[in-house]
């Protein structure tokens, strides 16, 4: 569907972002549980859990200004932040949980209302007063994050009066208590709940916790900023910052105006104490009203976002907007969400989730920040800039605070943003930026590079077969397209190097290009390149010379024997060169009507070796010769069968014994074996059929031995000269 042109008004720092993530954080626990906190903890023990509480969130909130000073964030806060850095797999297993947990916010948020609201008239009906509380919050919402946000100014005039009240209180004379009494350690004695049977200190931090993560409030409505680079990050610590001195404060007050006993049985003690209370139970419904309205307005742009980059379905409705910009589709949708919880009428068994995927995000967010410093990219260069220590404790504090809060649900919610990832992970999303995830994987590579490089030319039991393909003839290539891929199929890699003339606009390089495509969407890891040279041979030695600085070079060079080819000339001067460069070749020959027939079987020829049947280390072409055929029998479903021709009848049992250990130590599982007495020359045409055969090559790399092969065993040809780098016995 078609997108109409926004026309959707732009907010700044005070009203986009410090006002909707200041009146979240003031909310509900602040007048209805502070007082509790400070009767369980005492002030010294309340003090500490709102500064370990706003520290976890304040790291979060450095890391937030850190990467959203760094990359042009859309709509959709947290989601976005965290997809541009880790991609859409990542950000949507966040987004969707974190979408469904700010709805579920949103329910818990106007129960709270409720609660409020029947504490001044106990005789309206819960269930009409939580309709019509969401009624009136759609309906701003639904409207525009404009009204919602002007709502929110006079929901902090009321706070704000509230506030006026408690001063006013304090200096009325309500702190009876001697300042030497309140400053003590609390003695923990439980609530009405669990009849003063004991508390902790960590089960009153996760009481309080809750009221410092609404630092994202702000962050949701990222897409609606004029400047969220700048807003973001000044006013969500703006917000922190009187947030906390508010939080302080009120600890104090709250500490030297009630006893100990009023703390602990009065939820509503703050009202009680306040110059003029009617104001406190208004900050209590602006607080929760205004948590609700900033919930729903943030939830729906983090669908909308997901809609836009299609992580869900029906993403094209779901990115729908309104003639002036607003997200009306995904409003319905958030709307209906809130709708049906509302139904439920208690979520208490569910509403750890909220806290907990907050801490999730927060994690994440942090995690984007450390893999950002710790690649060191010249793309990271954030105007707000942050000490390296910020994100490590913001993560560590997170993760702890989630295991503090519960345990269970902590690792339940976990689960849940792994088996979204995993759905996400195999939707092949199309991310419409680039994220972090290509600087990570080359910095991984390099690292790996690095710490390797000394011992390169010792890599046997990391092998796998990285071919360099030689190509001129683009419908040979095609024509062993299934038997490189099998060669190289799961771990290998192919190199698709095209020899030709220079000319400016090369269809070779269009068509290889293809070609290693397909490779890659059947599962092999292919690029290509071009080389211009008059001369076939130069060529591909200039491009396997060049390849030896690389770190990841092609161990193996494929070259596909055609009736065209000149071998003398062309193939084997590139052989030749692979030999000097300790480069592993290997030389095909397709039979012209057997091809590679049922591909059962493949036949391994094992040179004669009398006078030395020692299994070593290295033991020649044999190495690369069966750890091809291996590769081969995993991908066809092949059986391998081992030959070897003794002229010395006195051999035969050494022979014998020499393929079983050979089978024994290699690992090869259902190998069958043939020895033979007599001349090689005579007895290649006894020998069971097969598929393929593969043959070692010597040094003078013979071509009429190539040709007499392929016909006397009347099939496929593959010939291997190793490089001496390969053991089949690693």
């Amino acid at each position: 569907m078609s997108q109409p042109v926004s026309t959707a008004k732009k907010f700044g720092t005070f009203g986009g972002v410090f006002t909707p993530t200041l009146l979240t954080i003031l909310g509900v626990i602040m007048y209805l549980r502070l007082g509790w906190v400070v009767g369980n903890a005492g002030l010294m023990g309340a003090w500490l859990i709102i500064i370990i509480s706003f520290l976890i969130t304040l790291c979060t909130a450095l890391s937030m200004s850190a990467i959203t000073t760094n990359i042009r964030i859309g709509a959709g806060g947290a989601y976005a932040i965290v997809s541009q850095a880790l991609g859409l797999e990542v950000g949507g297993s966040l987004g969707i949980p974190r979408y469904v947990s700010q709805g579920l916010a949103v329910t818990m948020y106007i129960f709270g209302f409720r609660e409020g609201w029947l504490g001044i008239f106990p005789e309206h009906n819960a269930f009409i007063v939580d309709f019509a509380v969401f009624g009136i919050l759609f309906t701003i919402a639904y409207i525009s994050a404009n009204l919602a946000i002007k709502t929110q100014y006079i929901i902090m005039g009321i706070i704000i009066l509230s506030l006026i009240s408690i001063v006013m209180a304090a200096y009325s004379g309500s702190m009876f208590v001697p300042t030497s009494e309140a400053l003590g350690w609390g003695s923990f004695k439980g609530s009405v709940e669990n009849d003063f049977s004991g508390s902790s200190f960590w089960i009153v931090f996760a009481v309080f916790f809750p009221a410092a993560t609404g630092i994202m409030a702000g962050a949701n409505m990222s897409g609606e900023l004029k400047d969220p680079k700048r807003s973001i990050p000044a006013g969500t610590l703006w917000a922190i910052g009187v947030s906390f001195i508010i939080y302080m404060l009120l600890a104090f007050w709250i500490a030297r105006s009630a006893t100990e006993e009023e703390l602990l049985t009065n939820y509503y003690v703050m009202i009680d104490k306040a110059y003029f209370g009617p104001f406190i139970i208004a900050g209590v419904l602006g607080a929760t009203f205004s948590s609700a309205l900033a919930s729903i307005v943030g939830s729906s742009r983090i669908l909308y976002a997901m809609g836009e980059h299609k992580v869900l379905p029906y993403s094209n409705i779901l990115a729908g907007t309104s003639k002036n910009g607003q997200p009306r589709n995904a409003m319905i949708v958030t709307g209906i969400l809130i709708f049906v919880t509302l139904l439920l009428r208690n979520i208490n068994a569910i509403a750890p989730l909220v806290t907990l995927f907050f801490l999730i995000t927060y994690a994440m967010i942090n995690i984007v920040v450390i893999i950002e410093q710790r690649l060191g990219l010249i793309s990271y260069r954030p105007l707000f800039r942050i000490a390296k220590w910020v994100p490590y404790l913001g993560l560590a504090s997170s993760v702890l605070a989630m295991f503090i809060i519960n345990p269970t649900v902590s690792l339940l919610s976990i689960v849940i943003v792994l088996v979204v990832y995993y759905y996400l992970s195999r939707q092949n999303l199309e991310t419409p930026f680039e994220d972090v995830r290509s600087g990570l994987f080359v910095s991984f590579a390099e690292w790996a590079a690095k710490h390797t490089w000394g011992m390169k030319k010792m890599q046997q039991r990391a092998w796998k077969a990285n071919l360099m393909v030689p190509v001129r003839d683009v419908q040979g290539l095609k024509g062993n397209f299934e038997f490189l891929r099998n060669i190289t199929k799961p771990k290998g890699s192919i190199k698709l190097v095209g020899i030709e003339p220079f000319t400016t606009q090369s269809q070779l390089a269009v068509e290889l290009e293809a070609i290693s495509a397909s490779f890659r969407e059947k599962g092999v890891f292919s690029s290509s390149a071009v080389i211009h040279a008059d001369e076939f041979a130069k060529g591909i030695n200039y491009g396997n010379q060049a390849l030896q600085g690389a770190f990841f070079r092609p161990n193996i060079v494929f070259l596909n024997l055609q009736d065209h080819d000149d071998y003398e000339n062309e193939l084997k001067p590139v052989m030749q060169e692979a030999m000097r460069l300790e480069t592993g070749v290997l030389l095909f020959l397709s039979h012209p009507t057997a091809l590679l027939g049922q591909r059962n079987t493949i036949n391994v020829w094992v040179s004669d070796r009398s006078g030395n049947w020692e299994l070593g280390w290295d033991i020649g072409n044999l190495d690369l010769s069966v750890l091809i055929a291996y590769k081969l029998k995993m991908n066809w479903g092949a059986r391998i069968r081992l030959i070897t021709v003794v002229q010395d009848p006195n051999e035969e049992a050494n022979a014998k014994d020499f393929l079983k250990r050979l089978i024994n130590l290699a690992r090869l599982p259902e190998t069958m074996t043939e020895v033979y007495v007599g001349d090689f020359l005579n007895l290649v045409e006894a020998a069971p059929s097969a598929d393929l055969s593969i043959f070692g090559m010597n040094n003078a790399l013979p071509y009429a031995f190539i040709k007499e092969m392929s016909y006397k065993t009347k099939s496929s040809c593959l010939f291997v000269k190793d490089s001496g780098h390969e053991s089949i016995l690693a």
